[in-house]
């Protein structure tokens, strides 16, 4: 039997890990696509990358809507998600409503921290498997997905009875954990030879660490009217917020996940070295979200670090103070708009 992957949120990053698997043999790879419909269900989708030949990939079924997914009646083995983390907007699980089945796992390739646990709390009986990845990819145009650098994923189960004064481990984490070790798998054969594969602890760490980047750079960016990570790193009064908002966040991860954290996870100040070497003029994406009046992802990069914090009682001071300022910049704008319907 064929292993059915389906994308939820067919996207650049969704859509290049997607054709990466359809690569692979004995693996039928789905998309669930939103504006980008038409041209996936006709064409497919174009690939470029520095790293594989110019190729297309076309899906096994291309859907419109949740509920022709369901229609379909198909079984899924792996539902890989990477829509964009907006909490505060909508509740992306409810997609998965109707297509989570015996031995379906949910893989959720997001941004942020606390993404999975809506997931678990729809589907307490599925695999929830939380991946981290740095690609760098962008769908220029509908259907067109320009991979630019860069293929690193990481996966693991998630496992929050695992964390500091939980109740032990459960007979179905041995299932999550293979389910894990057989996406890597998946993900190798298809040419993605850095896919890596953790434990719980150790991806929510993972997690974390892209979060003191993201949280650094994104909300900065907006503030900053826009600036690139580059600039940003090479300021030498911006440099300094960059390296106290890595630092906090980094100082905080282990208070919260009741772990030290791990040696291999680079430092602040290699993050910064590296970035300022950086000559992509790549921007974060919540500038790039902001400018285009779309809403950012500010609960899942800082809304919820500050309050897993402050359940911990540990304050995050520069965290706190970009969100509060940018929650509020964003209530205004789209009070703004509403008031011109």
């Amino acid at each position: 039997m064929p292993t059915r992957v389906l994308i939820v949120g067919a996207g650049a990053v969704g859509a290049f890990y997607g054709s990466r698997l359809a690569t692979t043999p004995n693996i039928l790879v789905s998309a669930l696509c939103r504006s980008n419909y038409k041209v996936v269900a006709q064409s497919g989708f174009r690939v470029t990358s520095p790293k594989f030949p110019d190729y297309t990939f076309r899906p096994e079924h291309t859907f419109a809507s949740p509920a022709e997914a369901r229609n379909a009646k198909v079984h899924w083995d792996y539902l890989l998600v990477s829509t964009k983390a907006l909490p505060d907007v909508s509740d992306d699980s409810e997609l998965l409503e109707g297509l989570v089945g015996d031995g379906t796992a949910v893989v959720l390739v997001q941004n942020g921290i606390g993404v999975e646990a809506p997931y678990l709390q729809r589907f307490p009986g599925a695999t929830v498997l939380s991946a981290v990845t740095i690609v760098s990819a962008a769908q220029p145009e509908h259907g067109v997905i320009k991979h630019n650098r860069w293929t690193r994923i990481s996966v693991g189960p998630y496992l929050p009875h695992l964390d500091a004064g939980g109740e032990g481990t459960k007979s179905s984490d041995a299932e999550a954990e293979t389910k894990g070790m057989a996406f890597v798998e998946m993900l190798k054969q298809g040419g993605i030879n850095d896919a890596e594969v953790y434990d719980h602890a150790g991806l929510q760490f993972v997690r974390w660490h892209k979060l003191a980047i993201n949280a650094a750079m994104n909300p900065s960016s907006v503030l900053s009217g826009g600036s690139g990570n580059q600039a940003m790193s090479s300021d030498s009064e911006l440099s300094r917020h960059l390296l106290g908002v890595m630092n906090e966040v980094l100082e905080t991860a282990p208070k919260v996940l009741g772990k030290p954290l791990p040696t291999k996870l680079a430092p602040a100040e290699k993050v910064l070295e590296s970035t300022r070497k950086n000559s992509s003029g790549s921007k974060p994406s919540m500038a790039i979200d902001w400018s285009e009046g779309k809403r950012m992802e500010l609960e899942v990069i800082l809304g919820n670090a500050v309050r897993l914090a402050r359940e911990k009682g540990v304050e995050m001071p520069r965290c706190q103070s970009m969100y509060a300022l940018l929650r509020m910049a964003q209530e205004n704008r789209e009070a703004a708009k509403s008031s011109k319907l």
